[in-house]
């Protein structure tokens, strides 16, 4: 487990986060359409580094959440 790893996994864990609040924080719609954004992003970096990190379970659960953030995205980009 490299720095690269660690770095990955930082930015994911802040990434999730910070989606978190945009969707919790229920503004506007597009707020919370770049809170799935974002989701998706931190479930790509997750994926990334459980495929390094040789952790299976951590990669199919991310690219299950990577699918239901895609759903959210298509969802609340397509409202007014």
């Amino acid at each position: 487990m490299g720095t690269d790893t660690e770095l990955l996994r930082w930015a994911a864990a802040l990434a999730t986060m910070l989606a978190a609040g945009l969707v919790a924080w229920r503004g506007p719609p597009r707020q919370t359409a770049w809170g799935f954004v974002l989701f998706c992003f931190a479930a790509l970096s997750w994926i990334a580094a459980a495929l390094i990190d040789d952790a299976p379970a951590l990669a199919l659960q991310n690219v299950v959440l990577l699918g239901i953030n895609l759903l959210g995205v298509w969802r609340w980009f397509r409202m007014p």
